[in-house]
């Protein structure tokens, strides 16, 4: 080939590049859409990759919640092993004066046999140092001396505390102020303030709603049964309402338990209050909504434990909130559920299996008898700890019967289906949460 072919040669071959569009000189690059087609799959497998991590870290702390569970469990039965029963729900100190009984009052020489079971199984649970503080005096300024007098500082450096320490609202006390690892569920993001010491597990005291914070004593009645004869017969009223594995203020054994301990709940997981008016968390008084302050028992949930909703005390637009202003209504804020792992009062370690887990709460008062279910941070149920040691996940929808049906106590019938020994009224749940109301076949 001589010059001038190879001249026409290179001619022709940048003609065809120039009329073909290609410039044989610069690289192939994306177009725009193929870039945001490029942009919109790595969105995609970062949102599946995100949505798969949270899962998997969810799936993690559900089991740590299930182990914390497993090991409450081994707890209470090595403390039924030592002393032949479970430890007392509403257990400790009572105050030598008048009116003893006056549990909701703060104390500073006594507790008012306000301890939960939680305290009873600390040196069960690897917590034997923490109960060697509250099981002995509390020297707080190391001056030997013992507070006698409620409410006194001894030298202006902090009260002293007999054994087994204040009333558990009492946030000086340095043991009611311990977050306890093992109480609380890793996926509850509850901290701090106006909490003294959070609990996610709480006592299974049964199908009703009656007595919760009395239990089985009647000392209350000697105070006001002069004034009103119709409060009479606490003892009476606790010995028909308060069938769960735990009675307040009363020891139970696996004797007890006849119903079977494979098909008994000890124990349940319960939400604490983050200050968001969640209804399964915050506190919203019956006896404020209903006009009067004086105690009742004969509260509306007793008779319908949808009272709550039933009465529009939820908000319609956002059915998991409280309508507001809840101050209106006797919100406390330091009243939440869950704040105070060391006190027996319903509203911080009991729960009643009426209403199904996540159900909003219904009572009088945080101190008070009411509807309390479990509750937690977990999808779509909450854990329970049954009597012979296994830990189940129930799910909200699981069978709970009628949830406006009455519920068992004293004066219950049987035209009502309410009456003294009765077969839970509220399903599967209601008879889970029962230690002897003969209900069988249960299968969770």
């Amino acid at each position: 080939m001589n010059d001038l072919d190879s001249v026409r040669s290179f001619v022709q071959r940048n003609d065809y590049s120039v009329r073909s569009g290609r410039n044989l000189n610069r690289q192939q690059a994306f177009t725009l859409v193929e870039l945001l087609v490029v942009i919109g799959i790595i969105g995609v497998l970062v949102a599946i990759l995100l949505s798969a991590v949270q899962n998997a870290r969810e799936a993690s702390r559900r089991a740590a919640c299930q182990s914390n569970l497993k090991q409450l469990g081994i707890g209470l039965h090595n403390y039924h092993s030592a002393f032949q029963s479970f430890p007392i729900h509403g257990v400790g100190t009572n105050p030598a004066e008048p009116f003893a009984d006056e549990y909701w009052k703060s104390c500073s020489n006594a507790n008012r046999w306000r301890l939960s079971f939680l305290v009873g199984c600390l040196p069960f649970v690897e917590q034997a140092a923490l109960w060697q503080v509250v099981s002995n005096p509390y020297d707080g300024d190391a001056n030997g001396t013992v507070e006698t007098s409620p409410g006194k500082s001894i030298d202006g450096n902090g009260p002293d505390y007999p054994a087994m320490g204040p009333t558990p609202d009492t946030p000086v006390f340095d043991p009611w102020t311990m977050n306890v690892p093992l109480f609380r569920c890793p996926s509850d993001p509850g901290n701090g303030l106006p909490a003294v010491g959070r609990t996610n597990y709480a006592a299974c005291v049964g199908d009703s709603s009656v007595e919760l914070e009395f239990g089985n004593r009647d000392l209350f009645v000697t105070k006001v049964l002069a004034n009103n004869p119709d409060l009479g017969g606490d003892s009476k009223q606790a010995a028909a309402a308060l069938r769960g594995a735990f009675v307040v203020h009363q020891r139970t054994r696996f004797s007890d338990i006849s119903d079977g301990t494979s098909t008994t709940i000890l124990v349940g997981e319960i939400a604490t209050d983050l200050g968001d008016y969640d209804v399964r968390t915050a506190e919203y008084e019956t006896r404020r909504a209903v006009g009067g302050n004086a105690y009742d028992p004969n509260v509306p949930h007793r008779d319908n434990p949808k009272w709550c909703e039933n009465s529009f005390m939820i908000d319609p637009k956002q059915p998991r909130r409280w309508r507001q202003p809840i101050p209106d209504l006797g919100h406390t804020p330091s009243n939440g559920r869950g704040f105070r792992w060391a006190d027996m009062l319903p509203m911080f370690s009991q729960f009643n299996t009426i209403l199904p887990p996540n159900s909003e709460l219904c009572i009088f008062s945080a101190g008070n008898s009411g509807v309390y279910p479990t509750s937690s941070r977990h999808p779509g149920g909450t854990h329970v700890l049954l009597a012979d040691g296994a830990v189940r996940f129930v799910t909200d929808s699981i069978e709970a019967g009628d949830s406006r049906h009455p519920v068992v106590h004293v004066d219950g019938t049987a035209a009502r289906g309410n009456q003294p020994g009765a077969e839970s009224p509220f399903g599967l749940w209601g008879a889970l949460g029962t230690r002897a109301s003969r209900e069988v076949d249960l299968h969770l």
